[in-house]
């Protein structure tokens, strides 16, 4: 769903909305009320009060909390692709707008960026790039299930052999990551005009094909979107102490004498513990927890039924023991693949605490392309182009590509550094990356 309201799982607000009705409030106001009992936002100079409505919102508290206290319009616009139908439930919540002195933009955001932005969106909206082919997404749904069906088929046919083993595993694994790029686009409601019908499939995709949580993944992935490469708001960049990253936070650990690992050696141990054991482990039991504490029995319910389908097709092949194994190599192959598509565009990025940027220049920072060519597109399920995914969540993946040269315009304009990298660039940067980030560490922490 999107992080602020979804669509057809939306309930008005029953409270009393606290504040003064039809109230004129400064930002200075509107800063003071971003503590976890006490939430404003701001959305095209209208304040509302969230603190009571954040505790039911349907993308999670977290999400819509980030922006307490802050001007949401920007990333209210990115997320809802139907704005004039989410209206209606921020009527009960609003308490008034902002005192006719006041700026649009809250603290030292650039207007004229955020004009720029807007007039691009509008701009890209009336060129229908916000329409999705359907076509696409049926061809590629249709591949999913074709290289599932060539795995299975392969051992059934010919044996269970290393060799045909080996390569059913890759065949798998290739699938799941496909799915995971297609459930990807139904959870950001890019496929298809209603919302509820993008729901449907992501819980279909991201469940039965993939053994996931659709809700899990929604409550995680938008706080990324919303704020990415954020300390304590983007959950993509919460390490467990097992990595420092950025500039900032290994010299905070170096001189808070922080030594949870041997940090300097971290861009070698990374090899061991990211890629190989992400999916596999730390995601499996996020989700399961997830969604037992959540009691998100429907969720549950297509996650077995995923793994029910996977049993009853290796079972009588491998029996039990070898089939855990199998799918555990399948997840660790897909886990490699996955770490490295989504870390090249994000980890060389500057990681930093909250600075409070306008909506480009946020996702600028914290994002970098990939080439274009047919075989990084599909690898990567289109996230080679992160920046115009970034800034247009809601915008169909087929689409970046003709979006791409707008963006990358605006940001000349306005000297905002538009990186784009080979694939291979990309996987280097995310090794340089964490041997600078222990380097630091290891200076802070013999010397500071």
């Amino acid at each position: 769903p999107g992080p602020l309201v979804e669509a057809g799982q939306l309930t008005e607000p029953a409270e009393e909305v606290k504040g003064r009705a039809g109230g004129v409030y400064t930002w200075q106001e509107v800063q003071s009320h971003c503590s976890r009992s006490d939430q404003w936002l701001v959305i095209d100079r209208k304040v509302y009060n969230i603190t009571q409505w954040a505790k039911r919102h349907p993308g999670g508290i977290r999400v819509i909390s980030h922006y307490a206290g802050e001007d949401a319009t920007e990333a209210f616009t990115a997320f809802h692709p139907d704005l004039k139908w989410v209206q209606k439930f921020l009527k009960p919540l609003l308490i008034g707008e902002l005192a006719a002195t006041e700026p649009s933009q809250d603290r030292n955001k650039s207007a004229t960026i955020i004009q720029d932005f807007h007039t691009l969106r509008a701009k890209v909206e009336s060129e229908g790039l916000f329409r999705a082919r359907p076509s696409f997404f049926c061809f590629h749904l249709g591949h999913i299930l074709l290289l599932e069906a060539l795995a299975w088929l392969i051992i059934w046919v010919w044996g269970t052999s290393w060799t045909l083993t080996l390569l059913s595993a890759f065949l798998l694994a290739t699938s799941q990551l496909q799915a995971g790029w297609l459930q990807h686009d139904f959870g950001h409601l890019s496929v298809f005009k209603k919302s509820s019908w993008n729901h449907v499939l992501h819980k279909f995709t991201i469940g039965h094909l993939k053994g996931a949580s659709a809700n899990w993944w929604n409550h995680r992935h938008y706080q990324h979107h919303a704020k990415p490469n954020v300390f304590s708001k983007d959950p993509d960049v919460n390490m467990l102490h097992l990595f420092v990253i950025g500039k900032t936070q290994p010299v905070e650990y170096g001189i808070k004498k922080i030594k949870y690992m041997p940090y300097h050696h971290q861009h070698q141990y990374f090899f061991l513990v990211g890629p190989p054991l992400l999916i596999p482990i730390y995601f499996h039991i996020q989700i399961m927890r997830s969604m037992i504490s959540r009691h998100d029995w429907v969720d549950l319910a297509c996650s077995l039924s995923h793994y029910l389908r996977y049993l009853c097709c290796s079972v009588p092949l491998y029996g039990l023991l070898g089939s855990m194994l199998l799918i555990s190599f399948v997840r660790i192959l897909e886990s490699h693949c996955f770490v490295w598509v989504t870390q090249m565009n994000h980890l060389p990025m500057n990681i930093d605490h909250e600075k409070h940027q306008d909506w480009l220049s946020m996702q600028l920072h914290a994002t970098c392309n990939v080439k274009q060519s047919p075989f990084n597109d599909w690898f990567s399920g289109h996230l080679n182009f992160q920046i115009e995914h970034h800034l247009f969540p809601t915008m169909p993946r087929h689409n970046y590509h003709l979006v791409a040269p707008q963006v990358r315009a605006l940001c000349d304009k306005h000297g905002i550094p538009y990186q784009v990298k080979t694939m291979w660039q990309g996987f280097a940067d995310v090794f340089r990356s964490l041997k600078n980030s222990g380097d630091l560490w290891l200076d802070a922490y013999l010397h500071k």
